[in-house]
């Protein structure tokens, strides 16, 4: 029993990690994936094609990949730049700190490319009746998008948006590709000991989080039951 509980612990601090990095990921992802979407949304060619690119190869490569991509790339440019200051692979000094931020960049660039095509779908699902509405009203465009257009908008990427946050707390355990000491990281450890149980464990930790978030999504969308026609 007591190994029972000092598992748990050290499976809930793992946890307290992999939810920090999920936090972070969606503070920056999101911002990060509107301004991109209005990228690719834009009239100026070059920026729409280069933001469409860069999506596509974002959507289109493994997270995994992408990860170690960030983490190894400034370690072999470093070898590139000053072959006699290398000191191998990784970031210059591969601390807790710096996988960390690695894996959090790699998320955050990722989720930022899927997150474009949501809000750049929602915002072009909208009848250009809506904007010419707001125009008669003697609104500003900058009023228009954002009472009339960006409300709309929200209930109609909730669902496609839940998909992917539900997805991201999952994908966290990919850091522990990069030795990030993650929930699936700490469960791991202990296989070392012959204990398998644990990484079930970590599972239920997910299930239960994909549970809770699941039902947040559920009552938003049910606030947002107003639009219906």
């Amino acid at each position: 029993m007591t190994q029972f509980f000092e598992v748990c612990s050290t499976l809930a601090n793992g946890f307290i990690l992999s939810f920090s990095l999920f936090i972070l990921t969606l503070i920056l992802a999101l911002p990060l994936g509107l301004v991109m979407s209005f990228c690719t949304m834009s009239k100026f060619k070059p920026l729409s094609w280069l933001s469409k690119v860069v999506v596509w190869v974002l959507r289109g490569t493994p997270l995994m990949l992408q990860i170690f991509a960030i983490f190894y790339l400034p370690g072999i440019l470093n070898w590139f730049v000053w072959p006699q200051m290398h000191t191998g692979w990784a970031w210059f000094d591969a601390t807790f700190d710096t996988r960390f931020i690695a894996a959090l960049v790699a998320f955050a660039i990722n989720y930022a490319a899927y997150f474009s095509e949501i809000f750049r779908g929602g915002i072009q699902s909208i009848s250009r009746g809506q904007y010419e509405a707001g125009q008669v009203l003697g609104l500003t465009k900058r009023q228009i998008f954002f009472k009339i257009v960006l409300l709309q908008v929200i209930k109609r990427i909730i669902p496609p948006m839940s998909n992917e946050i539900i997805t991201l707390i999952k994908d966290t355990s990919l850091a522990n590709t990069i030795a990030v000491c993650e929930l699936i990281f700490k469960a791991k450890e202990y296989m070392l000991d012959g204990l398998i149980w644990p990484l079930f464990a970590a599972g239920g930790f997910y299930l239960i989080f994909v549970g809770l978030l699941t039902i947040l999504f559920g009552k938003i969308e049910k606030r947002l039951d107003y639009f219906k026609a």
